[in-house]
């Protein structure tokens, strides 16, 4: 073993599909991006990259514009979902471009095409972006609307074999209530897919969870606010509630 393998610990995962929301990506503003957050993330992914882990993610567009919430507000529902997949797009870009600028080869793949600022969906060439190290964002959803970027996730993490979903939250797991509301709030280690759907426990919507179920694929919900808490849980340690069957 070589000093540079002792230095680099075990890996529970070899490939991994990070799921954060878009509000992750802002701060304490109330919209939009906050480069400093957007950095502090992304040296995250890079110290799981250089641990020789293969990443993927998809990230939500909530900071910029929620197509739930346009189409509440009396905007057509498919309009708003298509806006709503824009905003992905946008959020990848500046996770792109943090991830460059500290040397971590990265390409976004959006289901929706244009050509001039991503790479339009293909499966097999973004298993070979993987293969060479290089983190594919998933952007624009699945491409259709009335789907969450929940379910892109899940979706695109099957369709490249990933092992694990890491869902990248404010609290350290799944609990039985809200922690921050209820101090009594009880933390799951483990998590059946069955027991998050019938107590609607907010792990990702059902769509995804059924998804993940019926491919036995687990998700792993962690702390996003941890600093170092996305390599500590890949190298076996860590505050995490797994969800599996």
């Amino acid at each position: 073993m070589t000093a540079a393998d002792a230095a680099t610990p075990a890996v529970k995962y070899k490939r991994v599909m990070l799921k954060i929301s878009g509000e992750a990506l802002m701060g304490d503003q109330g919209y939009g991006l906050h480069p400093p957050t957007v950095a502090r993330i992304a040296q995250e992914v890079k110290s799981v990259r250089d641990m020789g882990v293969e990443v993927c993610m998809v990230i939500g567009g909530g900071n910029i514009f929620r197509g739930l919430a346009g189409s509440a507000q009396g905007m057509e529902r498919t309009t708003a979902d298509y806006m709503g997949m824009l905003a992905t797009v946008m959020n990848a870009l500046a996770m792109q471009s943090a991830l460059e600028q500290m040397g971590v080869f990265t390409r976004v793949i959006s289901a929706i095409p244009m050509d001039q600022v991503c790479e339009p969906y293909i499966r097999r060439r973004a298993v070979r972006h993987l293969e060479k190290k290089r983190v594919c964002i998933f952007a624009a959803g699945t491409g259709n609307p009335y789907f969450t970027t929940d379910t892109a996730a899940t979706l695109r993490a099957n369709e490249m074999a990933c092992e694990a979903i890491f869902k990248g939250t404010k609290v350290d797991g799944v609990y039985d209530k809200d922690p921050k509301k209820n101090p009594d709030a009880k933390r799951y280690d483990t998590v059946s897919y069955d027991e998050c759907l019938a107590k609607h426990l907010g792990v990702m919507d059902a769509s995804a969870i059924a998804l993940a179920r019926d491919n036995d694929l687990p998700i792993i919900v962690f702390s996003l606010d941890e600093p170092g808490g996305f390599r500590t849980i890949l190298a076996g340690e860590g505050t995490y509630t797994k969800v599996t069957g």
